[in-house]
């Protein structure tokens, strides 16, 4: 099962795929780390973007979106381009793709509990990618009903 992890800064939004099969994790080579919503942000801008997503998620066979959670108000609070761009992906219409928050707290506990595997410097990754790394490792780890068990 693929999952994309994305964290969104801004007016972009960082991705990173992580496969699942039988116990072991890959990374799919993605000729994509980052979608970026045109600066008027208009709707046919916001359309755009969910099309060029969407389009991802169909070339990559992503069967989930796991979004890392961004704080409303306070020190950590997303801006409004971001929820923006969380909401547009959320409304993307594809069938079998599901999109999910993935909150902070869940992020950190998960770790704690179940470190990852490798050193994200060992990934080949770019380190902007991180976040959007981490975000789909929980989301593997953690199934939609909380049970924390692996996602298969």
């Amino acid at each position: 099962m693929t999952i994309c992890g994305v964290e969104l800064t801004g007016s972009e939004a960082v991705l990173c795929l992580l496969d699942l099969e039988r116990g072991q994790f890959s990374l799919p080579e993605c000729k994509i780390r980052k979608l970026s919503l045109n600066k008027n942000h208009t709707r046919e801008d916001l359309k755009q973007f969910q099309a060029a997503f969407a389009a991802l998620m169909t070339e990559y066979k992503v069967s989930e979106v796991a979004i890392k959670e961004r704080m409303p108000k306070g020190k950590f609070a997303g801006g409004a381009i971001s929820f923006k761009l969380e909401a547009t992906i959320q409304l993307v219409d594809l069938s079998g793709l599901d999109v999910r928050l993935i909150p902070p707290a869940l992020i950190k506990s998960t770790l704690s509990a179940q470190p990852l595997p490798i050193p994200f410097a060992d990934t080949g990754l770019k380190a902007f990618q991180e976040t959007a790394f981490i975000t789909a490792y929980v989301a593997h780890m953690t199934p939609v009903s909380g049970a924390g068990q692996p996602s298969r």
